[in-house]
């Protein structure tokens, strides 16, 4: 296995790229971003693939699901983001209601992805209901990831965030929906919320590379939601999710200590003030100092 050591210029990494790492047992690092700050500070951090997730509703928008997000809104914030990157792969998902209309609306909406937002490859949602449409989206010259297992977009249907592939009956659907979306030309298939058994068993009977969120560590790559490693979700983590700092608590307290520095009269301080030119000063000294005279 060959990694770019830290510090290092990388490659610009590529649809053929995750293939190649695939191939060469190469680990496949993928984060969210939502915004130009977080998108550049991950790609400068040497993430392979930033996905500018319709999960954005729920921590950069406050819905309860991603099932409100627009495309417009999602374009707006895969622009953000394409401003960022350099080197990241970038993946935009295809908001629900975007592609499941009719063809010719998700061609358009998934080509605006790309024309508009800058994206290098769209995300969209299913397995072997999706496969057709995926194959008619890639014949446009547009990439496609696929994403099955825990899909939110169907969370109605679903009863919920749940597991999925638990039954065998329930396997052998992912199993199916995995293999008619590799042979579609996906060029990643994202797998979320299955067991880790199931998981490995797709990563091994696919050719396309697979990215795992929930899933075990036997995927080709590996995702999080930005806010979810950083801590700045409010609600309880999923069982998948390791957060690696407390960022919520480093921003409370600074502008807690912000706001009694306000209050006590400490910022700012004559050091973090503007001041005028010596000779300016003493100007406009004498003339407060004249008017001062008249008035008595």
């Amino acid at each position: 296995m060959s990694i770019t050591p830290i510090g290092q210029p990388c490659p610009k990494i590529t649809t053929a790229s995750l293939h190649e790492k695939k191939l060469r047992h190469e680990p496949i690092t993928c984060l969210t971003a939502y915004d130009y700050p977080s998108a550049r500070l991950v790609d400068e951090a040497g993430i392979d693939v930033i996905l500018v997730g319709d999960s954005l509703a729920q921590v950069m928008l406050g819905y309860e699901s991603t099932l409100p997000v627009t495309v417009d809104e999602m374009l707006h914030h895969t622009r953000a983001v394409r401003r960022a990157v350099k080197r990241a792969l970038l993946v935009a998902d295809m908001p629900y209601g975007s592609y499941h209309v009719d063809e010719k609306e998700a061609l358009r909406n998934a080509a605006r992805m790309v024309k508009e937002g800058g994206a290098e490859a769209v995300k969209i949602e299913g397995g072997e209901k999706r496969a057709e449409l995926i194959r008619r989206v890639i014949e446009a010259e547009i990439p496609v990831a696929g994403h099955i297992g825990l899909t939110p977009q169907s969370v109605n249907v679903m009863g919920g965030y749940k597991v999925q592939g638990k039954s065998l009956s329930a396997i052998e659907q992912l199993m199916r929906d995995a293999v008619a979306l590799d042979k579609a030309g996906v060029a990643c298939l994202y797998l979320e919320g299955i067991p880790r058994e199931v998981a490995a068993m797709i990563t091994a009977e696919v050719e396309t590379p697979t990215i795992g969120i929930g899933a075990g560590p036997e995927c080709d790559g590996q995702v999080l939601v930005f806010h979810d490693l950083l801590g700045l979700t409010f609600g309880p983590p999923a069982k998948f999710v390791r957060r690696y700092a407390d960022v919520a608590a480093v921003i409370t307290g600074a502008v807690q200590a912000y706001r009694e520095d306000v209050v006590a009269g400490r910022y700012p301080s004559d050091g973090e003030s503007y001041h005028l030119p010596r000779e300016t000063q003493a100007a406009l000294e004498t003339i407060v100092d004249r008017k001062r005279a008249m008035r008595r």
